[in-house]
């Protein structure tokens, strides 16, 4: 799986003009499922993001993780996440999983993360989402279990 992980002090997503997840202080995360993903690859990226120090402490350095703050996840499918830019101008998105699986993997993913007990909103697989943030830092990290 693939995620972008973005540090915010508020995060929302929208879909046909209504708000349909909304969280404060905590993590906007970006994944993508990718063919090869199954339920281990879930569980080992949420418990991965769940112990990243990427909250400051009192002396302003970032050494508490989100399950430290007791801050809030908002989760968005992004399947462009797998883009391959090798060849020409238009970007491919094959690498990423079929869409059934790919939203199996996502659901599994948020449900990973409560089960860490992390507060969790989502997005809607597979609808045109508007996501709204403040980058808090701005603290934004790329991971790929693969690597």
């Amino acid at each position: 799986m693939r995620a972008l992980i973005q540090r915010v002090t508020n995060a929302s997503v929208t879909v046909n003009e209504a708000i349909i997840g909304e969280i404060d202080a905590g993590l906007l995360i970006l994944v993508c499922a990718m063919p090869d993903d199954d339920f281990d690859t879930v569980k080992q990226l949420a418990l991965k993001i769940s112990k990243l120090r990427l909250f400051k402490d009192e002396a302003g350095k970032m050494n508490l993780s989100l399950a430290q703050t007791g801050g809030t996840a908002l989760v968005v499918s992004q399947f462009t996440l797998a883009a391959d830019t090798s060849r020409g101008n238009r970007p491919g998105f094959s690498g990423a999983a079929k869409p059934d699986m790919a939203e199996t993997l996502y659901l599994q993913f948020a449900s990973a993360l409560r089960d860490l007990n992390i507060p969790v909103e989502t997005g809607k697989f597979g609808a045109d989402m508007s996501v709204a943030l403040t980058n808090d830092g701005p603290v934004t990290i790329w991971l790929d279990t693969e690597s």
